[in-house]
């Protein structure tokens, strides 16, 4: 019975809502493809469900072509959440939305449609911004955050932004600097800079 309401919420509801946006359903995944980027909805139910409790998550992707080429990986698709350079929950994007749903016997299930529905229209308002790797470079920049530092310098070298990807190390040391782990990625970057002929001595 709970099971049902799902699937017809996300029939009924969330479809006509994701393709009036123009993604279109694959599975549990709703995708849209601009340019060279693929934004993803992935709608996870949780393994613990049971007849008076139906749970699911909202996962929330992007898939960059340059920065799988950059890993030298397939092309794909239909990528799936895990796949994706960028990924998040749909609560650590939108703050007003729990990152996971439940649906009880007592669910108001025309509440959870409206936040559901909140969430998503400021998930897209976020993957609008990101209109290039680029922008997702950008992001990781910002935090800085080691995840994918390394194919964001690929990148940034590529397109000889040298000073973008000095200042990003810099950024990177300052937060990470003190940790152990750090060494590693040190040398990694050192190995990616001379891969360009590009000199950064400050590592």
């Amino acid at each position: 019975m709970l099971q049902q309401l799902f699937s017809e919420m996300i029939k009924q509801d969330i479809r006509p809502y994701l393709s009036k946006h123009g993604f279109s359903k694959k599975g549990s995944n709703f995708y849209k493809m601009t340019g060279s980027l693929i934004y993803l909805f992935n709608f996870q139910k949780s393994s613990g469900n049971s007849a008076d409790n139906v749970m699911f998550y909202v996962n929330c992707g992007i898939y960059a072509e340059e920065l799988a080429q950059i890993q030298s990986r397939e092309i794909l698709t239909a990528p799936k959440e895990v796949d994706c350079h960028f990924r998040a929950r749909i609560g650590e994007i939108a703050e007003s939305v729990p990152d996971r749903f439940s649906i009880t016997p007592t669910t108001d299930m025309d509440d959870m449609r409206k936040t559901l529905q909140n969430g998503l229209e400021k998930v897209i308002q976020f993957y609008n911004t990101m209109n290039s790797a680029r922008n997702l470079v950008d992001y990781y920049i910002s935090g800085p955050f080691l995840h994918l530092s390394e194919e964001c310098l690929h990148l940034l070298l590529q397109s000889n932004d040298v000073e973008a990807a000095e200042h990003f190390c810099k950024a990177l040391q300052k937060k990470y600097g003190t940790e152990k782990r750090w060494s590693i990625f040190e040398n990694k970057y050192k190995v990616i800079f001379n891969k360009y002929g590009v000199e950064f001595d400050n590592l």
